[in-house]
């Protein structure tokens, strides 16, 4: 089970920034070759932080339902380049493009403690544009 959550187009976390909503958040089950699909929004970027979403993978629903014994919680940056073509639209995205000038994945205080070659693994792969929609993809192992 995967839970998958990010902030809007605005910077805003339902459920944290806006404690009676709940959206740009999902649990997915994974297939038998332990896969996932979300379907969602591109994140806008927020002051102090480089655009990212969260997960957590659980073992079961029932765990997932309760947020607890989660095997794993990281985060997933976004490709520098998508950023920049997608925060463009200032109209949609408000501050985003300032705030992406602003940081940058050496400055995030979570990404900043990593390896060169941990964030091009926890960064995601991505393709399409924002006419058409992006795809994105990424590979997250669990030690057994």
């Amino acid at each position: 089970m995967i839970y998958l959550w990010h902030n809007d187009a605005t910077g805003g976390y339902s459920l944290y920034d806006l404690p009676d909503e709940s959206y740009l958040r999902g649990v997915q089950v994974a297939d038998e070759a332990g896969q996932v699909r979300f379907t969602t929004i591109f994140p806008g970027c927020y002051g102090g932080r480089y655009p990212h979403m969260h997960f957590q993978v659980f073992a079961s629903l029932e765990e997932a339902s309760t947020g607890r014994q989660a095997l794993l919680t990281s985060q997933l940056a976004l490709p520098a380049a998508e950023c920049g073509t997608v925060f463009a639209d200032a109209q949609t995205y408000g501050k985003s493009m300032a705030n992406l000038t602003r940081t940058s994945l050496a400055r995030d205080f979570i990404f900043r403690d990593n390896s060169g070659a941990q964030m091009d693994a926890m960064t995601l792969a991505m393709r399409g544009s924002p006419s058409t929609g992006y795809e994105a993809s990424a590979t997250v192992g669990l030690a057994t």
